[in-house]
């Protein structure tokens, strides 16, 4: 019976926790970090203000964990478009693409690549996109580069370089420019990293 009530604890625990996470992306994308109180979080996930503290230590770490989940949404979309039996080129084509289809997500834009490093800086942002969405880009890379489809560049700087890339693309299709000619664009900076024929 104690271990039932341990289980439902975790249970509500866990309920509480993913309803504050909900609730504060809807609201951060709409309003944004600095136009969202905790007053309205709490109102928007129908639970109390000790239950958020309970469970974040301020607004800042609740917008930490809304980023955490789209970052970690972010990569198993990419995970899930680019198997490893696709082969490491199209594997890495085919992460990109996905990488900009999961960014036409409401809101992601906006969190990930604006509020999240004027919130969190720079450093925080890059620590959190290493663990999900920038570990495919590299271990996408590598493959390639292992099995000869890419010259022998050095892994991270590409990676860091192709991620700037994706980003700025994904922010500029969100403001509306085509699509087709961003995807054209990585897909010609891909084939210059590629050996030479011959």
């Amino acid at each position: 019976m104690q271990e039932d009530g341990r289980r439902s604890n975790q249970d509500r625990t866990l309920r509480t926790r993913a309803a504050l996470i909900v609730a504060a992306r809807r609201l951060f994308v709409v309003k944004g970090y600095a136009d969202t109180g905790t007053p309205e979080l709490v109102a928007e996930a129908g639970v109390t203000r000790g239950a958020l503290y309970h469970h974040f230590a301020d607004k800042q770490a609740l917008f930490r964990a809304v980023i955490e989940a789209e970052n970690a949404a972010l990569a198993d979309e990419i995970e899930r478009a680019a198997p490893q039996e696709r082969g490491a080129m199209e594997a890495l084509i085919a992460g990109g693409e996905a990488f900009l289809a999961a960014m036409s997500e409401p809101g992601r834009t906006r969190l990930l690549l604006i509020e999240a490093p004027a919130v969190l800086g720079r450093e925080t942002v890059d620590a959190i996109d290493a663990a999900h969405g920038g570990r495919t880009l590299r271990e996408g890379i590598a493959a390639a580069v292992a099995n000869g489809l890419l010259r022998p560049v050095p892994v991270e700087e590409a990676a860091l370089l192709l991620s700037a890339v994706y980003d700025r693309a994904a922010l500029s299709i969100a403001a509306g420019a085509d699509g087709q000619e961003w995807r054209a664009l990585i897909r010609a900076v891909l084939d210059g990293l590629r050996p030479p024929v011959g």
